[in-house]
């Protein structure tokens, strides 16, 4: 997986992350944007939208977050663009974290490319304008995930650990 974030005076601020699944790009599509499975890995959460453009997007506190105090909304943002199963776009904020919400909404784009019995998904998250919600997300490797330190990275690597063992690490006791 990488992380790259640009950064500087009138530069946007990008991460991409990107992860390699054995499964099939379906399976990933289905994992990222099915409520049967978004709460399986990662912090946990419900998914609720129609996927179609212009629709809102939503993430409910899911069991492992409920267990920790968290209620309500999480994530929000709107559908931008839907091609099943190769391209998702939305915008996104932590709406959970009050004290993000006036940073506006981000976009995030999701990309999957089937190769060579892999998926190869690329996660590109543009948060230009909104430096709270670049540091929960870039995943500085420091903090402990249970606090939000995991950003991006973990919750991909809790993805593909799901997906390739039935099991995300993060539900591991």
């Amino acid at each position: 997986m990488t992380s790259v974030t640009s950064t500087g005076p009138d530069v946007r601020t990008v991460q991409v992350h990107r992860v390699y699944i054995a499964a099939t790009a379906q399976r990933v599509w289905d994992a990222l944007l099915s409520p049967a499975w978004t709460d399986r890995y990662g912090y946990g959460g419900i998914v609720h939208s129609d996927l179609t453009p212009g629709a809102s997007f939503e993430t409910e506190a899911g069991d492992g977050m409920q267990a920790a105090g968290v209620t309500g909304t999480v994530v929000d943002g709107e559908v931008v663009e839907c091609d099943p199963p190769r391209r998702f776009v939305q915008t996104w904020r932590l709406y959970m974290a009050e004290e993000l919400r006036d940073e506006g909404f981000t976009r995030l784009t999701y990309e999957l490319e089937e190769l060579d019995g892999v998926t190869r998904l690329t996660l590109t998250h543009d948060v230009t304008g909104a430096p709270g919600h670049a540091a929960l997300t870039a995943g500085s490797g420091d903090d402990l995930p249970a606090a939000g330190g995991g950003g991006w990275p973990w919750v991909l690597s809790d993805l593909n650990t799901l997906l390739e063992t039935g099991t995300a690490f993060s539900r591991q006791a």
